[in-house]
């Protein structure tokens, strides 16, 4: 005898921008089974643009028992052991946050909310955990391409940014581990992090960042080996129009798994 599930989870989504519009919109219109969205949370105020009520983080705290992070690192840093202590479970798509192992240990220490994380723009990060509980992995490489302008930051001196602006071709702006790339890249590397996150340390994981003023796909390659296997996984996404420095599939991700919180049958686990 099967008894059909009741519980509807109810979803605070934080920022609405490129991540959280597409999220909040699907939510809102019924395309989640098992997920409502109850409020959104965003330091500007959006009137009719939110399909829900737009309240403090503090109020959304008491409507939801699934808060959606789709505003950036910083929300991750004041925000997350607060979501979790209140008893609220997590998602974080700015996954860039858990370069900072303390602030890591801390979200994963938290209660008794549970901390969920999205692969976003990359695929394979199941498969290298599980291949990660047979042993450690000898190597892992991550190489991200994209366009020069999503890539410019605050501290680049004028030589760098002279050549990526004027570059014909790649130009490696940045190499590092998982710990040091995400940190310098804040919007841009979350699927750094991400690996490492798939991989347990994020000094084991080999980052290059290049600017290619031809890569009208955002393009990640995933290289990974050890003693029980090897694996290559490259994706190229369309970035996003509104915000380029995301791609386009990423809000599809959070979707995914929202999905799967919320119970979905036949997902892929």
């Amino acid at each position: 005898m099967s008894t059909a599930r009741s519980t509807v989870r109810k979803v605070g989504v934080v920022g609405w921008g490129a991540i959280g519009r597409i999220v909040g919109t699907a939510l809102a219109d019924g395309r989640v089974d098992g997920a409502e969205l109850v409020c959104v949370v965003d330091n500007r105020p959006l009137g009719d643009a939110a399909p829900a009520p737009q309240v403090p983080f503090e109020e959304a705290l008491e409507l939801c028992d699934l808060i959606v992070e789709a505003a950036g690192q910083g929300v991750v840093r004041e925000w997350g052991e607060r979501v979790l202590a209140s008893g609220t479970d997590l998602l974080i798509a700015s996954s860039g946050a858990m370069t900072d192992e303390e602030l890591a240990k801390r979200l994963l220490a938290a209660g008794p909310g549970r901390v969920y994380f999205t692969g976003g723009a990359v695929g394979g990060l199941d498969l290298l955990q599980a291949a990660r509980s047979l042993g450690p992995l000898d190597e892992v490489r991550l190489t991200t391409t994209k366009l020069p302008s999503t890539l410019e930051q605050p501290w680049m001196d004028e030589e760098l940014i002279a050549r990526m602006r004027t570059a014909t071709g790649p130009v490696e702006v940045m190499a590092g581990t998982a710990r040091e790339v995400p940190a310098k890249f804040p919007k841009s590397t979350n699927v750094a992090a991400s690996v490492a996150l798939a991989v347990g340390d994020l000094d084991a994981v080999r980052v290059r960042v290049v600017a290619d003023p031809e890569a009208h796909h955002t393009r990640h390659l995933i290289e990974a080996s050890g003693a029980h296997g090897a694996y290559r996984f490259e994706v190229a996404h369309l970035p996003d129009p509104g915000n380029p420095a995301t791609s386009q599939v990423v809000p599809y991700a959070v979707l995914r798994g929202l999905a799967a919180l919320a119970g979905r049958t036949g997902q892929i686990l």
